[in-house]
């Protein structure tokens, strides 16, 4: 991160990428040592580009700082400089602790440059098709997180979606509940209230704001982390915690940690084509389909099939009389399940 002064007449957004995550429910394109943040899932750039890039266009927004594992360091410092982008920083932790603490490793990052600390919190390999919509809720977002509250943006749902977390919106835009995944009949009448949103994993907050939160909350963290950090060290375009102190840190996520424990959590709706393609199924919901429902990416014939996703990295791939079906062909390994599965 640069050491320059800050002008503080200008609040920046600080974009923090969270870019840790592995995909597995996307083997066996996405693998350990290349997680589907860093594929091209949908279109020509990677998701993790796709997340910078959104960021056009929307006024005051400082360089992007990541967090990422050391493995995919490079990777990431490759694929942002194809987009023509400049890290602020690349903050890489020695394993996964979950969300919770790298935040938390961002925050004393701008927390020591002296910066003003507005944190934009996106993962890396989440997909959002209308930036127009999104830099509106950001815009929207701000007041509150400008007033010291820590804002989530709720999904406006458009299925009874059953593989998210939901938020209950109270009173004007207070979060008066976090909900875990429902069954089908609960997740309708969540929907039928119209107050609930999914949970998208993205924030707009003060750095200093969390950190206060986390001292309260979940001291530990931050105690690990702040260990961490001090003991940091610069490697080229990198930045190295301490690896035993961060070791000793919990794993715990955002929402847990802090989000569904403080009393200065605030939601922000968003409707922009969100989705966080957790799944092939999703991948095949947010694709353009041919005329029988059929997703395909590479050298595929299909014949008598239907709602099906087929890819094919290495060689041709025919199907005959399927049905929702998924099938994912890379040069080591293939995969074929039913879409429900």
């Amino acid at each position: 991160m640069s050491n320059e002064p800050v002008d503080t007449l200008r609040e920046l957004i600080f974009p923090v990428i969270l870019s840790g995550g592995s995909g597995t429910r996307l083997w066996p394109l996405s693998r350990e040592l290349y997680p589907k943040q860093l594929l091209c899932l949908v279109g020509e750039s990677t998701l993790l580009q796709d997340t910078v890039s959104r960021l056009d266009g929307l006024s005051d927004v400082a360089d992007p700082l990541f967090v990422c594992n050391e493995e995919h360091r490079f990777l990431i410092a490759e694929q942002v400089r194809l987009i023509g982008k400049t890290p602020a920083d690349i903050i890489l932790e020695p394993a996964g602790r979950n969300t919770a603490p790298a935040l938390t490793l961002a925050a004393l990052a701008l927390k020591a440059n002296g910066a003003n600390d507005l944190m934009l919190v996106m993962p890396a390999d989440h997909m959002i098709n209308e930036r127009a919509p999104f830099h509106a809720a950001v815009r929207q977002a701000l007041p509150h997180a400008r007033a010291g509250h820590l804002v989530t943006f709720g999904i406006v749902p458009t299925a009874p979606e059953t593989g998210y977390g939901y938020i209950k919106k109270g009173y004007d835009a207070n979060v008066e509940a976090f909900v875990e995944k429902p069954d089908t009949a609960t997740a309708q009448r969540y929907i039928a209230a119209g107050n609930y949103y999914w949970n998208s994993g993205m924030f707009l907050m003060r750095a200093s704001v969390w950190l206060d939160e986390l001292k309260r909350h979940r001291p530990d963290i931050l105690e690990a982390c702040t260990g961490a950090f001090a003991g940091s060290r610069r490697d080229g375009h990198f930045r190295r915690v301490n690896k035993d102190a961060f070791l000793g840190c919990p794993s715990d996520s955002i929402d847990y940690a802090v989000m569904e424990k403080t009393d200065r959590a605030r939601v922000v709706p968003l409707e922009a084509g969100w989705s966080d393609i957790g799944a092939w199924s999703a991948l095949w919901q947010v694709c353009e389909q041919d005329a029988a429902g059929n997703v395909t990416q590479g050298d595929v014939l299909t014949h008598s099939t239907r709602n099906a996703l087929v890819i094919a990295q290495h060689r041709l791939v025919a199907t005959v009389g399927l049905d929702d079906v998924i099938v994912i062909e890379t040069p080591d390994a293939v995969l074929v399940a039913h879409k429900g599965q």
